[in-house]
């Protein structure tokens, strides 16, 4: 059963502490669009730094690509999204709200957004590209539309990429970018957006051996989540049965995460065939087979894709990491995200605004941040509220400056997971915390 208090809870101490915002929420809000706050764009930049690393700059055989959003409409129609990329949907008599017809209250008859039974008509198809026009004319051959994924400008770029990076077969493309679905009933915080960032890799390879890579980057994918800290006992495979396979894909698995609104898709490692190749050579007249330098082979390669949506990622990081646990009697609400995706690292407090205290804590906090590590200062309040508020912002340790900086020159640090305290020399912090940052 799903468990909205939990997303509620979550949703409520984002906004709060800088992480989402409803979009142009001053006007009342944009349905299902979304805006990251000073510390939501920290940890969604560290996400997609983390997957770029992995992926692109510790690989010699994958090359990074950034296509552009607005593409030859013919793209669209060889790739089947002008065609068929489409949800059935029904309307209500009463509010003429459009939902998709395969959610559970609208296969019970209700309405989920004004309650009256009974009042869908027949579901008819709705496309989910959104449209829009190239240059001043909005006439239809003008029409263009925003991308609803990325891996189309991998494909129609392979040639180039392959040609200029002097690549040979096996190696992949890497993206990461927007994408645009005009999805009629979305929900879940930033699990189901209308305007969303996506991390995929095209993986180009000889027929034949598309198994053996598959196989291979399901299990590189599932170790990328386990190494951001997500619990292991949250992610499951699902592999797609006959009646889910996209036309295009010759198998399929998903990386699945458990909400508190249940087992959903966040990734996903698809066996494309040679689909995409072979239908963009047809429509442009181009040829894209692969020569094989040692051989003169010539063949249309076999695509193995790994598309995960960057904020589906961020919001497993955020549902994941939050805790509430009793201490001292009290409840204290954090997020234990890894320390590497935290957004900030460090929090420096003077234990009081006297003393010469502030002056010490603030030239700590510059030399932090000119070692471009994320720190916070904080004068305000108790030293355990301001405790409590870096709890919530996930920042892993907090350094109090107190009256023993003055005589020893030494600080406390705090850990946020086990609230255990160690005094380290104030020359000594930036290494302390660089040690604990680094990623493999």
């Amino acid at each position: 059963m799903a468990d909205t208090t939990v997303m509620d809870k979550l949703t409520s101490l984002a906004k709060r502490r800088g992480f989402i915002f409803q979009s142009s929420e001053i006007y009342g809000g944009t349905g299902s669009v979304w805006d990251y706050g000073p510390l939501g764009i920290e940890l969604k930049r560290n996400v997609k730094e983390r997957w770029w690393s992995t992926m692109v700059h510790q690989r010699a055989d994958v090359e990074g690509l950034d296509a552009s959003i607005l593409m030859h409409p013919k793209v669209w129609e060889a790739s089947g999204h002008v065609e068929g990329f489409t949800d059935p949907l029904v309307e209500c008599s009463n509010c003429h709200r459009r939902f998709r017809a395969d959610l559970p209250e609208v296969e019970g008859g209700q309405c989920p957004v004004c309650g009256t039974k009974d009042t869908f008509g027949e579901p008819r198809l709705f496309n989910l590209m959104f449209k829009t026009f190239m240059g001043p004319v909005e006439d239809d051959a003008s029409v263009v539309f925003l991308r609803p994924e990325t891996a189309q400008g991998s494909y129609v770029n392979f040639l180039n990429v392959q040609t200029a990076a002097r690549q040979k077969i096996p190696f992949g493309i890497a993206q990461i970018g927007k994408a645009f679905r005009n999805e009629i009933t979305p929900g879940n915080f930033i699990f189901r957006t209308r305007e969303f960032e996506q991390m995929e890799l095209q993986f180009f390879v000889e027929p034949g051996s598309d198994d053996e890579w598959f196989d291979y980057w399901m299990n590189a994918r599932m170790e990328w989540h386990l190494s951001l800290g997500i619990r292991k006992e949250k992610l499951r495979f699902h592999e797609h049965g006959p009646d889910e396979l996209a036309h295009y894909a010759k198998k399929a698995f998903d990386i699945e995460y458990e909400f508190p609104f249940g087992w959903k898709e966040f990734e996903g490692i698809h066996n494309r065939t040679d689909f995409d190749l072979t239908r963009h050579q047809e429509y442009s007249g181009k040829r894209l087979e692969y020569i094989d330098p040692a051989g003169g082979k010539r063949f249309l390669p076999y695509v193995v894709e790994t598309a995960v949506g960057v904020d589906r990622t961020v919001l497993v990081a955020l549902v994941d990491a939050y805790t509430e646990e009793e201490v001292e009697g009290e409840e204290r609400v954090l997020l234990k995200l890894d320390a590497n995706l935290a957004p900030i690292k460090v929090a420096v407090f003077p234990l009081v605004k006297k003393d010469g205290l502030p002056e010490v804590a603030g030239k700590l906090h510059a030399h932090l941040r000119a070692r471009s590590i994320p720190s916070f200062y904080d004068a305000a309040g108790s030293i355990g509220r301001r405790y409590r508020r870096q709890d919530e912002a996930g920042t892993p340790w907090c350094v109090t400056v107190d009256g023993q900086t003055l005589e020893d020159g030494t600080v406390t640090i705090r850990d946020r997971d086990s609230l255990t305290q160690v005094r380290v020399n104030t020359d000594s912090v930036i290494s302390w915390v660089q040690e604990r940052l680094t990623v493999s």
